[in-house]
């Protein structure tokens, strides 16, 4: 995510294929959001490819982009992990897990040879998958006498704001989502009515 609150992913799985020599590189990547998903499709693609020799991963995941991991799992140090997630840094992207299948094909690659088959593999992946642009958002809880309700929906319609749950009675509550980039000018209309209370995780 950069300065405008906006971070890129993919909008659904995709898959790569890389070839070498007789190994059989297949690479699948995935929206995620948090690592016990991530930790699931790994787990399923484990059993699915069960006679694979190596299931190779990077994953990165929140719109700050500082939360990653990679795994060679079995290869030789830095030569599969860290080219799955240089792919992932290449394209800029975060909320996504790329997992690389090996299959050996009975001559070894090399260090060089691997870097370049895994490498190969992720980026097929990312290029057959649609790249979407994602705007983060904040929830925040307000909390108003019904009187406000007028000057409330107006901010809303206005701002075009998503409202997550509602309840609407003497006591009114609203869990609203706000775009990053919109937050602290629909915060300050709020504070500005006078009449709300305000709640979100600072």
């Amino acid at each position: 995510m950069d300065e405008t609150g906006i971070y890129k992913t993919i909008k659904a799985p995709s898959e790569g294929e890389y070839k070498e020599k007789g190994s059989k590189f297949l690479a699948f990547a995935y929206p995620v959001s948090t690592e016990d998903e991530f930790k699931d499709i790994l787990a399923d693609l484990k059993k699915r490819f069960y006679d694979a020799r190596h299931h190779v991963y990077a994953f990165r995941i929140g719109a700050d982009k500082k939360f990653y991991r990679c795994s060679d799992d079995g290869e030789p140090p830095n030569s599969s992990g860290p080219p799955v997630l240089g792919q992932i840094l290449s394209f800029d992207l975060t909320n996504i897990a790329i997992i690389v299948v090996r299959y050996f094909g009975g001559t070894k690659l090399g260090v060089p040879g691997l870097i370049n088959a895994y490498r190969s593999a992720t980026s097929d992946a990312i290029q057959n998958a649609e790249i979407i642009e994602v705007t983060e958002t904040k929830t925040v809880e307000i909390k108003f006498q019904y009187p406000a309700i007028g000057n409330v929906m107006r901010i809303i319609n206005e701002e075009g704001l998503e409202v997550l749950d509602r309840e609407m009675l003497t006591d009114c509550k609203f869990v609203l989502s706000i775009k990053v980039p919109d937050f602290d000018r629909v915060i300050e209309r709020i504070e500005d009515l006078r009449m709300c209370e305000i709640n979100y995780e600072r």
